[in-house]
């Protein structure tokens, strides 16, 4: 598998969470990177280039009609170049997808660093074709996605300079039910390339699995509070929860990343000393005495004989008499 420079790390999936405030999205900045995400994600919409005023409200957001939402939420340029600025100061990476061709000129403008396409922009291959014209990393969502048009996407982004892949389920919330973690193995083995994780259940488990499971990006919204207006607070993080499920996702794969030989005793030698058994006698015994199964019992410590090895006791005759409660040596034996 490729590695990229997504490898290991966490979205803060922002997208509107904002709703158009300029100061809400700077501080949303601070508080990604005070949970422990690794990038900031945001939407950049240019609502006349990417929505017609009579486009359909999405079944989860009713607030507003779409045209006059995207218009609201926008930023200028200079809002932009001051919220990569931000990023950067908070030691994030800056990461947004567009929605038009216009939004990609305007991230070349502010030096997006790299791209992210949404799940409705799966298949727009001008889109793709125009990010691919960048060169820089993307990571492709694929929510709404069927193997078919994931390729045919894949073929658009074949000269970007990295491309991961991001299971999702274009679905607020997604239920269990819907996660598809298998899918994150099969398109390992079908595209032989990395392979990410974009939640959008209500909590941590499926982002665990995930990672477990060998998804190397994982992408969770934030926000200030789940009661926050707009379409994506409700779906979203608080601050507690997401601090908690990014010291989740890097100890899993700390873990991963550090295999265990079984066979390496080493760091449980004074373990097995203090915890295992020995073989002890459970009676004073003479001169001479061939010892039987009943003459031995087994105690700690676990630095005499082995209890496992008893059978190697059996039979042998003691050189010296010894008391009850032994812990026996072979150099008890003739």
């Amino acid at each position: 598998m490729i590695a990229t420079s997504f490898d290991r790390k966490i979205i803060a999936e922002i997208g509107s969470v904002h709703d158009g405030s300029f100061g809400n999205a700077l501080k949303l900045i601070e508080l990604a990177a005070k949970c422990g995400a690794d990038i900031v994600k945001f939407q950049t919409h240019i609502a006349e280039a990417e929505t017609l005023p009579n486009a359909p409200m999405p079944p989860y957001f009713k607030g507003e009609p779409r045209l006059e939402y995207f218009k609201r939420t926008a930023f200028s340029i200079e809002q932009w170049e001051q919220i990569v600025q931000c990023c950067s100061e908070n030691k994030v990476q800056f990461l947004s997808s567009p929605f038009s061709l216009e939004a990609v000129d305007l991230l070349e403008k502010v030096n997006v660093s790299c791209y992210k396409v949404a799940s409705g922009e799966v298949s727009n291959t001008p889109l793709l074709k125009k990010i691919t014209q960048t060169g820089k990393p993307v990571l492709l969502s694929s929510g709404m996605s069927n193997w078919q048009e994931l390729g045919r996407a894949i073929t658009a982004l074949s000269d970007c300079q990295e491309i991961m892949i991001m299971q999702c389920t274009s679905a607020y919330p997604c239920p269990p039910t819907r996660v598809g973690l298998n899918i994150i193995s099969e398109m390992t083995n079908h595209y032989k390339l990395p392979v990410g994780f974009s939640d959008h259940t209500t909590d941590c488990a499926a982002a665990f699995a995930a990672a477990a499971l060998g998804a190397v990006c994982i992408e969770k919204h934030l926000t200030f509070s789940k009661a926050m207006y707009g379409s994506d607070a409700a779906n979203a993080m608080e601050p507690e929860e997401f601090t908690t499920f990014c010291r989740g996702i890097k100890s899993i794969w700390k873990m991963l990343d550090n295999p265990v030989n079984k066979d390496d005793l080493s760091p449980y030698l004074d373990m097995k000393k203090v915890f295992e058994k020995s073989i002890v006698t459970t009676k004073a015994l003479g001169k001479g005495d061939c010892i039987q199964e009943k003459d031995l019992s087994y105690k700690k410590p676990g630095d005499g004989i082995a209890a496992w090895r008893y059978n190697e006791v059996l039979s042998k005759k003691l050189r010296h008499a010894v008391p009850a409660n032994h812990q026996l040596s072979f150099d008890d034996f003739e």
